[in-house]
């Protein structure tokens, strides 16, 4: 099925020059491009590393938070004891229930919006479904999404007060872990961090709002942008929608051929722990490079038809989620969100209209990639 074509701005530069230099902040990035590049320097942390604070994200985040995000800016072994200690709350969306939970949740949000002549699907719809979901993985009120979504699209970059907004999170969630007072009630996120221990000792204030931290920043717009693109292309192409949501196998390939596309995450940043070279190409030592999920995720020598959007894809090794030990904790959370929203928008609409689209966009150099909208308005009818 490959009925509509995605745009794959990094074409050109992967298969000439395999590696593309953006300028970030008056310093000189190397992007690798390629699927087996990217895939290589994800795995070998011992060269290409995440242990270093605010610099895994591009641009570097060192204006906006005061600790290093946990456990994403930490490597092996470190990085797995972190991981391990979190991820209880990262197994949920296996559940049944909770899987349910998500459903119900999903299909009430489109039949609140279907009674409106118009809306912002990205904030009146994608936000609060990816707010109130969080609320869901973290054990926490759902009055507590009514907060979160105030801070808009994105905890640091919605807006032009950045540091502001920084501020504001780390705030809140001194206040929340500081407000935790139940030492049995370990379902509640704040709680858990406050009362866990970590090989034999509690977790220090910096660990926990690091991983606090990283929650709610690491996994907004990208779930955002997913939502989004989701009911634009079903906008388009409504006999695509109830074919793959008419049954969960076309539902299953239809998520992982909307990440790949999407690629919510365009690159990540390593730093090289030591002399590095790729190709023709060499990395000092210190050095910090990108890894570019989106061009990988295009690379015709492992995709065929990468431009196509195939909803029945298969194979589909991605890398949309990333990949090695550092690969994101909430895939399995996104995936719940994307396959209930395909069925609800099957079985909850008629017709979903488009009327206005602003792409948000990306700028590398002479490149632009299109990673979400700033706005979408529609209709669901």
């Amino acid at each position: 099925m490959t009925t509509d074509t995605a745009d794959d701005v990094f074409k050109a530069a992967r298969v000439n020059d395999r590696i593309v230099s953006i300028k970030v902040e008056n310093e000189t990035i190397p992007m690798l491009l390629r699927f087996g590049d990217v895939r290589s320097a994800a795995k070998n942390w011992q060269v290409f590393s995440s242990d270093t604070p605010f610099r895994v994200p591009i641009p570097s985040e060192e204006h906006l938070r005061s600790v290093r995000q946990i456990p994403i800016e930490t490597d092996p072994p470190q990085h797995k004891v972190y991981r391990t200690l979190i991820e209880p709350f990262f197994r949920k969306p296996i559940n049944p229930d909770y899987i349910e939970r998500i459903n119900r949740l999903v299909s009430q949000k489109i039949l609140q919006v279907r009674t409106k002549s118009k809306i912002d699907i990205v904030r009146e719809f994608a936000l609060p479904i990816q707010s109130c979901t969080l609320t869901y993985l973290l054990g926490l009120p759902e009055s507590e999404a009514d907060t979160w979504m105030k801070w808009g699209t994105h905890v640091f970059r919605d807006g032009d007060d950045q540091i502001r907004k920084g501020a504001v999170l780390e705030s809140y969630i001194l206040d929340a872990i500081d407000s935790a007072y139940d030492q049995s009630k370990k379902t509640d996120f704040f709680s858990y961090l406050k009362f866990s221990t970590l090989e034999g000792r509690r977790l220090t204030q910096e660990e926990a709002l690091g991983i606090a931290n990283l929650v709610f920043a690491g996994g907004r717009d990208t779930v955002i942008n997913a939502i989004s693109f989701v009911v634009a292309y079903f906008a388009q192409n409504r006999k695509e929608l109830n074919i793959v949501a008419s049954n969960p196998k076309s539902t299953n390939s239809a998520v992982e051929e909307f990440i790949r596309v999407v690629s919510p995450l365009t690159h990540i940043g390593r730093v090289c722990k030591q002399s590095a070279k790729i190709g023709e190409a060499e990395f000092a030592k210190g050095k910090q490079i990108s890894l570019c999920w989106a061009s990988a995720n295009f690379d015709h020598e492992v995709f065929t038809n990468p431009q196509q959007i195939d909803l029945q894809r298969f194979p589909n090794p991605h890398v949309g989620f990333g990949i090695g030990p550092h690969s994101c904790l909430g895939a399995l959370h996104t995936r719940v969100i994307l396959r209930s929203l395909i069925r609800n928008l099957a079985e909850k609409t008629d017709k979903i209209s488009i009327e206005t689209e602003l792409s948000k966009v990306e700028t590398y150099g002479d490149l632009k990639r299109n990673v979400g909208y700033e706005k979408l308005i529609g209709r669901f009818s």
